[in-house]
Formats: structure tokens, C-alpha cells, sequence
């Protein structure tokens, strides 16, 4: 062997899959931002007269919104423990096959609801609400992931019961706070643009209108509302009020505000009050006395829509389990409990039907009205279904 040839042998060899690799990273980032749109899915800062307004708020302190109880994100040094049931654990998370959702159309809202108030459960905590001659819409999300992208993120189990060009005409969208389980920008931008809902409002806690002035919605059309606050909504003399009402959680869109302290705009819980009928909404919280408070203010309640799943044992002061939702529900003074936010995104680590077997048990044993409609189904609490636990037959 010539004496150049071993020198050749010799030189290290230049590897380069780093380089492919991050210039995979780089293009897919690309494509993700011309596909998604997902940088104008963070939404915006606060900014002018509405960051004034945010200042003023008791809430407010040192450039972020607090709890009224102390709060904490995730438990100290839970972390390693999140990150093993994250990638461990034998729970059917997801559906092994299709759930059985009642598919609905404009008609089905064309006639109002006999007793004055019916709800229908979108999945998740979307539902449409009529109360006495006024439709209100929470939390709508009509996207396929729970994510500032379309290509990851958690995945819908089931399509939306119902097209969202198929809503009735809406008088208000009330949103709890700005995740994106919560909180969809191609939703709201549908909303916003739909010629059919000229009428309609979006009521959302301080803040959140800067997400959605940034996604073309029309300063005039939003209301944003601290503790406490109260707006109307609706025809004179048919019209309902909307409390924005104390919760327990946090805010965020941005990676660093998960990162960081966060929390730039609030969260709230909400009470919507007609002529004759009152629901609580609860959209995300953690459990905290104050629930009593309202019920004894705002209440009592003919519905409460209650947040049941995507609790975790790391995490267990900013979502309820089923045990508490019940709990809360009897604070609150409610008659029929209708559960939310389970069914549809898979968000932690419990299986899938664990929320609805657990709130069952719950209520019976706390001899609580609770009714688990299949999404799309509309009810109304004055004349409930016979209980049917529908998740079971899904295998």
C-alpha cells in the first residue's frame, strides 16, 4: 500500500448527518410556517389602552395575572416523574375505535328548546347553549389538533358533531382563557368572517382580545371583562347577561410563557344568566372554595358544564378531577351537572373513559344529577335521557 494511500486510509471521516438533520429541521420549519400559519397563532401582547385597563386589575401584578389562592403549575420536582407517565403506562389514552357522535344540522336549532334551554356538547368544552332565546357558544374548537399546528399536537378523537357553517346565527362566543384546547384561530377567524353571524359578540377575560384583533376580528365585536364584570347579550327584552367569575389556572400561547412566569392575560369562569334559567361554565380550573361563593352570588344554577378530564397527579392545583367537579357542582348550587372537557383530546395520563366512569360514581355517590350526552346530542335539563354510559361500547 503507497505511502499516500494509508495517509487517505487515515483521515477521519466528516460526518455529516448533523447537517441533514438540522437542514430537515430547517425546511420542515419552513413548510410548517407557510402551511399553518402558526406564528400568527400565538396571538398577540397587550399593548395601549386595553394593557392600561389590564394594569388596573386587581389580578394584575408585577406584569402578570394571579390566581386569588396560590397556585402552582406542577407540583415541585415533579418533573422527571411528568416525563414517566408521559411515556409509560398501559391506559388506553385514545379511542380504539370511532365514538358515536349525532351529527346535527341548522335545522336542529331552527325551533327553539320547549322548556327554554337546551345544550348541546360539541366535545371537549365547546358547547352550544340556548337560554331563553339566546345562543351562546363556549370555547369553540373546531381544529383538527390542540396545537399552533396542523402536523402535531393532540389529534381530535372524533369530527365536530356538528359543521361550523352550519351554526345557528350565535349572539355571543364566551371563551375561558387563551390555550389552545380552548382558544382555535381558525375557528374564530371562521366565526369572525361568517356573513351568517352578523349579530354575534366574542366575550373574553382581559387580554384576550389582542389574540383576536390580531386574527381579524373587529375591536368592536370583542368585550373583554375582568372578575366580576357583567355584559348583555341579545335582543332587548330576550336577552341573557354573561359574569366573567372567578377561576383557578393560567394563561399562555407562547413557549416562553410556558417556560417562564407567563400568565399575560386572565382566565375566567363563566355565568350566563337568562330570563328565567342559569348555567355555569367552567372552561379550565383548578378547585378552590370560592366555587361556594359563586353559587351563593350568581347561583343557583339549572346546568353546570364542568370541566371532568385531563387531571394529572403532577398537576392537581389548575385542573379538577371527576370527584371535584362534583364537588364543585354542589358548591356552585347546580341541579344537573353536564360534564366537559373529556372525549375528545388526549391531554394526560388516564384513559380515555376514566373521567366519565369516575364522575358517575361520583355524583351517585354525592346523590348529584349528571347527564354524559354523546357529542352532538342535544338535551335539555329539564327533560333528561335515560343514562346510557355510550363510551362503553366504543372497543
Amino acid at each position: 500500500m503507497s505511502e499516500r494511500s494509508t495517509s487517505r486510509s487515515r483521515r477521519p471521516r466528516r460526518r455529516r448527518w448533523p447537517l441533514v438533520v438540522l437542514g430537515a429541521v430547517a425546511i420542515g420549519t419552513v413548510a410548517a410556517v407557510q402551511s399553518t400559519d402558526w406564528l400568527r397563532s400565538f396571538g398577540a401582547q397587550p399593548t395601549g389602552d386595553r394593557l392600561t385597563r389590564i394594569q388596573r386589575s386587581p389580578r394584575y401584578r408585577d406584569g402578570a395575572f394571579e390566581n386569588a389562592v396560590p397556585t402552582r403549575k406542577s407540583l415541585p420536582g415533579s418533573f422527571r416523574r411528568t416525563m414517566k407517565l408521559q411515556f409509560t403506562g398501559d391506559q388506553q389514552r385514545v379511542p380504539p375505535s370511532a365514538i358515536p357522535i349525532v351529527a346535527g344540522a341548522r335545522e336542529t336549532y331552527a325551533t327553539p328548546p320547549a322548556s327554554g334551554l337546551r345544550v348541546t356538547w360539541l366535545g371537549h368544552s365547546t358547547t352550544l347553549l340556548e337560554i331563553d332565546g339566546v345562543r351562546v357558544l363556549t370555547d369553540p374548537v373546531w381544529g383538527e389538533r390542540a396545537s399552533p399546528s396542523t402536523w402535531v399536537g393532540p389529534r381530535r378523537f372524533h369530527p365536530p358533531p356538528l359543521p361550523l357553517n352550519a351554526l345557528p346565527p350565535l349572539d355571543a362566543v364566551i371563551i375561558s382563557h387563551d390555550h389552545y384546547d380552548h382558544l382555535d384561530m381558525p375557528t374564530i377567524r371562521a366565526l369572525a368572517a361568517d356573513s351568517s353571524q352578523q349579530r354575534l359578540r366574542f366575550v373574553v377575560p382581559l387580554g384576550i382580545g389582542a389574540h383576536l384583533e390580531r386574527w381579524g376580528v373587529a375591536p368592536e365585536r370583542i368585550t373583554e371583562l375582568d372578575w366580576g364584570d357583567t355584559t348583555g347579550v341579545g335582543d332587548a327584552g330576550r336577552g341573557a347577561t354573561l359574569t366573567a367569575a372567578p377561576s383557578r389556572h393560567f394563561s399562555g400561547r407562547r413557549l416562553r410563557d410556558a417556560l417562564g412566569r407567563g400568565n399575560p392575560t386572565l382566565w375566567a369562569t363563566w355565568v350566563i344568566a337568562g330570563d328565567r334559567h342559569r348555567v355555569f361554565f367552567s372552561g379550565d380550573t383548578g378547585f378552590f372554595e370560592d366555587f361556594a361563593k359563586i353559587g351563593d352570588q350568581l347561583g343557583p344554577f339549572d346546568l353546570t358544564l364542568i370541566k371532568i378530564g385531563a387531571y394529572g397527579e403532577t398537576w392537581p392545583e389548575i385542573h379538577v378531577n371527576p370527584e371535584e367537579a362534583v364537588r364543585a357542582h354542589t358548591l356552585l348550587r347546580g341541579r344537573v351537572l353536564l360534564p366537559i372537557h373529556w372525549g375528545t383530546f388526549n391531554l394526560a395520563f388516564h384513559a380515555w373513559t376514566e373521567p366519565a366512569e369516575r364522575v358517575v360514581r361520583a355524583a351517585r355517590e354525592a346523590g348529584a344529577v349528571v347527564t354524559l350526552p354523546r357529542p352532538g346530542q342535544p338535551l335539555e335539563p329539564s327533560a333528561l335521557p335515560p343514562h346510557r354510559a355510550w363510551w362503553q361500547g366504543v372497543r
